[in-house]
């Protein structure tokens, strides 16, 4: 059967998706029209066909290509080869590895005090302004925040304090931005000199640094090295990969934790009621301590609800892609190989099949007794098979860490006025930030 969709267009869609605002509200508007399977233009792949049904998922599991044309823009930050785009064979005994460190409870532990020293300064230097009373100047959550989570993965990807965390932040903002920049901006002839000249500084900054650390690595303290860094030096990777391994998780940690924290305060912010519910839980569960223990994150399920949810509405990676090297057969249709197979998180978690009422923010759509009712794929936020987020459970822990912290202590307001739109920067961003007051509980 012919899968249905948009007529093409000489432009190879793109003027489709700028109409639209962006991919991620394409994804909606395509399968709001045509229904769960849809064929459309992708700059950067020939045939394109998404999916919006968690069922029809499931026949796509299995794949374990990406479609190269589609992550090119990230080749210039690796050495020995776009770790994004690894083929099967490299890719899985990196996955696995990849898994025993970010997927392991011990060193989650392990890192457990440092993220939580790295959080309570903030919410210290928040709550000085939130004293300063009615005239606070707002807070910008996603500014704040993903600073805050590129900290955390610094010190988890890095170890300790062997380098100057701010010069790391800051080189690693120069090139995300640069690289990431180019995908929806021509740069300006007149900077571009300038411009390539500061990242490639950057860049060499970052490579230098982990040279340093991994070559001190084995004479360093137990609690001073990288978990990360260890396990790829005894793996036996060349220096080339170590570097692009870290540069890679720094890249998919860096705005992903921050930006879901940040999107969940918006919504308890609108939603009194929950936040409500979250700090009563909290004070339950804590008493007068400020910050939990690693134990106490199992003991927090309604504050985990709420960032499920948040993950729904507003999932960090909108959307994720792969590539069918054979035909494979997805209900009524036939997706030939070398397609592009698109997956549309955002449009997936609105599917008003499986999310009755999708806009409204409910939390209590994940006691586990509505889970069960769904499908497995029905809620994505960290993409699913063998090229999900390896980092899943580290993000996870580290976005109810700061929840966990900053609801203890603060109620967080919207400002009046400020109007809050998601756009399509790689991550689900909100176009002029996310700003809230925020003031202490009592």
């Amino acid at each position: 059967m012919h899968i249905p969709g948009p007529e093409p267009r000489t432009d190879g869609g793109a003027g489709a998706i700028a109409a639209a605002g962006g991919l991620h509200h394409y994804q909606r508007l395509l399968h709001a029209t045509y229904g769960p399977v849809v064929r459309f233009q992708l700059p950067g792949a020939e045939t394109a066909v998404s999916i919006a049904d968690p069922v029809l998922l499931e026949a796509t599991a299995h794949l374990d290509e990406r479609p190269e044309r589609l992550f090119d823009f990230l080749t210039p930050l690796f050495e020995a080869g776009n770790v994004q785009v690894l083929p099967v064979e490299e890719h899985t005994p990196w996955r696995r590895l990849l898994l025993s460190v970010l997927a392991g409870r011990p060193s989650h532990e392990r890192h457990f005090a440092r993220f939580t020293e790295l959080t309570t300064a903030l919410a210290d230097s928040w709550a000085e302004g939130a004293h300063a009373g009615t005239d606070q100047e707002p807070i910008a959550l996603q500014k704040d925040l993903t600073a805050l989570t590129l900290r955390m993965i610094c010190a988890y990807a890095l170890g300790g304090e062997a380098t100057d965390a701010d010069a790391v932040v800051t080189a690693f903002e120069v090139v995300l931005t640069e690289y990431l920049g180019r995908l929806y901006e021509a740069p300006s002839p007149e900077r571009e000199g300038e411009r390539n000249t500061r990242t490639a500084e950057a860049l060499s900054l970052l490579r230098t640094t982990v040279d340093r650390i991994v070559a001190a690595h084995g004479t360093r303290d137990a609690a001073d090295r990288s978990d990360l860094i260890g396990a790829l030096v005894a793996a036996g990777e060349q220096p080339a990969r170590i570097r692009d391994t870290v540069m890679a998780t720094l890249l998919a940690a860096h705005h992903t934790t921050g930006v879901a924290v940040s999107w969940t305060l918006h919504l308890l912010g609108g939603h009194p009621e929950a936040a409500d519910r979250v700090a009563d839980e909290l004070r339950r569960v804590l008493g007068e301590r400020m910050a939990p223990d690693y134990a106490d994150l199992r003991r927090l399920t309604y504050l985990d609800m709420v960032l499920k949810e948040s993950m729904r509405l507003f999932p960090p990676g909108a959307y994720g892609a792969r590539e069918t090297t054979e035909a494979i057969t997805l209900g009524d249709y036939e997706i030939p190989a070398g397609a592009t197979v698109f997956y549309p998180f955002w449009a997936v978690h609105m599917n008003p099949e499986y999310w009755p009422d999708p806009e409204r923010f409910r939390p209590e759509r994940f006691t586990p007794d509505e889970v069960t009712k769904r499908p497995r794929l029905a809620h994505i936020p960290f993409g699913f098979g063998p090229r999900s987020c390896e980092g899943a459970q580290l993000a996870t822990i580290e976005a109810q860490l700061i929840l966990a912290i900053l609801l203890k202590r603060f109620r967080f307001r919207p400002v009046p006025g400020h109007k809050v739109v998601p756009i399509e920067r790689f991550v689900l961003w909100a176009a002029d930030d996310i700003r809230m007051t925020v003031r202490p509980r009592e």
